[in-house]
């Protein structure tokens, strides 16, 4: 554990290192250029936030190709500001092309971390297919339910005793009727054809 926390701080002395010392070249280059007062400050700011948002590009995976791109050109302003203020360049006569470069590059670092920022992520080929599956899948539709057949409750026989001589009479008007309409004769019918109460239709229609 302790080692480990000793490499942490290791690395976290070194980046601070860095940051100040690139920071602070970075201000002194911007500054030689004639960005005076807060500009020469914010500098090393827009460079040091182009190459975070460089690298977090290519840490998520999506477009390495561009965070690439806009790493090496916010690694080599930071380097270039480096090296220039090592001794290799004449702080007090800053040619013509340096001041183009500083003049020009808010422009360069605004479109960089615009384009890393909010560029959409590249769809891949099993994000396609998945989205293609996705909208063939429809919902099923569900079977229509077969319309279920109406059963006609049994009729119970009645208590009304009922003569057999009047049921075979029955019967044989209930034929006629059914030879006659194609359809089962009624209660109603019935009781109009025999001429009997309604009980006892209804025991006879039983006995059908």
């Amino acid at each position: 554990m302790r080692a480990q926390l000793a490499r942490i701080d290791a690395v976290l002395v070194q980046a601070v290192i860095a940051a100040a010392l690139s920071f602070a070249h970075l201000h002194d280059v911007a500054s030689a250029a004639g960005q005076d007062g807060w500009k020469a400050w914010a500098y090393p700011v827009s460079v040091d936030l182009l190459l975070v948002a460089a690298w977090r590009r290519l840490r998520t995976g999506d477009a390495k190709a561009a965070g690439w791109c806009w790493f090496v050109i916010a690694l080599v302003a930071s380097l270039g500001a480096n090296v220039a203020t090592a001794g290799l360049l004449d702080l007090d006569q800053v040619p013509a092309w340096l001041r183009i470069l500083v003049a020009g590059w808010p422009a360069v670092a605004f479109l960089g971390g615009t384009l890393l920022a909010h560029s959409a992520p590249a769809v891949t080929a099993e994000t396609h297919n998945e989205a293609v599956k996705s909208e063939e899948d429809g919902p099923e539709a569900s079977p229509e339910s077969a319309p279920q057949p109406v059963i006609e409750p049994t009729r119970k026989p009645s208590a009304v005793p009922v003569p057999a001589a009047l049921i075979e009479h029955a019967r044989k008007v209930a034929a006629e009727h059914r030879t006659r309409t194609g359809t089962p004769i009624d209660v109603p019918a019935l009781r109009a054809r025999l001429g009997v109460p309604a009980p006892m239709a209804e025991a006879i229609a039983a006995h059908l």
